[in-house]
């Protein structure tokens, strides 16, 4: 039997995951690195050391232990908790593979490797977690550059699963398994039930970022004449005559009601969001989310 199919895969898979990494690592170095620090930084404070006090300290921050020995007042001092905990949740079920240029998955994809080398070079703990009818694949958050590199190349290999999408037992697991409040990116188109009340009863547990990722041709439904759409989760299909220009606008209203309904539920249910147009400019999307978040902060 023949192996150079597979080998030929394999080439073409090494191919993308290095451009991926190229261009990842290359927006990361010219315009993310300050303003991802500066959005995610540290989820409170620690302590440092106990020092004398001097006029102009807050009160409240006198140590009364220490100044009931020393008979002198001294305050406590903090510093900013650094180290933080990102995960990446990539949404790989079967609807992520529809896409007029490129895949819904494999925007998500760089989006996930752009982010991950933003937290590599703020020495942040980064983990990925795949999902579709419930969690395909995980690894938890860890530091360094070999890390990071392996997420990419999981990443970029992840092939959409059948079935529909199960997003309330994916967070489950995420809350379960996570020991400290973690930073989420969720990576999906969305097409799921009831998105709004499941992620409001995680946001408590989880500081969840929704990365909404939009077909184009939902804007501009294109005139192909009579076509068969099939969902992929489902297997549902519908014949709808796509030369007419009643039967276009009735379509493209439809999914620009969907797309405004999400909106509306992903701000009902307080969760932070970025809408990406696939294969649009990504990079302006994440830029001014973390300026945004870092005005915030």
């Amino acid at each position: 039997m023949s192996t150079s199919p597979p080998n030929l895969n394999i080439e073409a898979l090494l191919k993308k995951i290095r451009r991926i990494e190229i261009v990842s690592n290359r927006l990361v170095d010219d315009l993310f690195a300050g303003r991802y620090r500066a959005a995610f930084r540290g989820q409170g404070l620690e302590f440092a050391e106990t020092r004398e006090y001097v006029p102009g300290d807050d009160v409240r921050a006198i140590d009364w232990n220490v100044t009931a020995r020393a008979g002198k007042p001294f305050v406590k001092t903090f510093c900013e908790e650094r180290e933080r905990s990102i995960l990446i949740a990539l949404d790989v079920s079967a609807s992520t593979l529809f896409g007029s240029k490129a895949s819904r998955l494999e925007t998500a994809v760089e989006i996930a490797a752009t982010l991950t080398f933003s937290a590599l070079k703020s020495n942040d703990k980064i983990g990925l977690l795949t999902f579709a009818d419930g969690v395909r694949s995980y690894f938890p958050p860890r530091k360094g550059k070999n890390n990071a590199l392996r997420l990419i190349r999981e990443a970029a290999s992840a092939s959409p699963q059948p079935g529909p999408t199960d997003l309330e037992a994916t967070l489950d697991f995420i809350a379960r398994t996570l020991k400290r409040r973690t930073t989420v990116f969720l990576l999906s188109d969305f097409f799921v039930p009831n998105v709004g009340s499941v992620l409001f009863r995680r946001r408590d547990r989880l500081d969840l970022v929704a990365v909404s990722i939009a077909e184009p041709v939902e804007n501009a439904f294109p005139n192909l004449g009579f076509v068969t759409l099939r969902d992929p989760e489902t297997g549902a299909t519908l014949e709808i005559d796509a030369g007419s220009k009643r039967v276009r606008t009735a379509v493209c209203e439809r999914l620009a009601n969907r797309r405004r309904a999400l909106a509306t539920r992903l701000q009902e249910a307080r969760v932070d969001t970025i809408f990406v147009e696939n294969g649009g400019d990504y990079a302006a999307a994440l830029r001014d989310y973390f300026r945004q978040r870092e005005r915030r902060r």
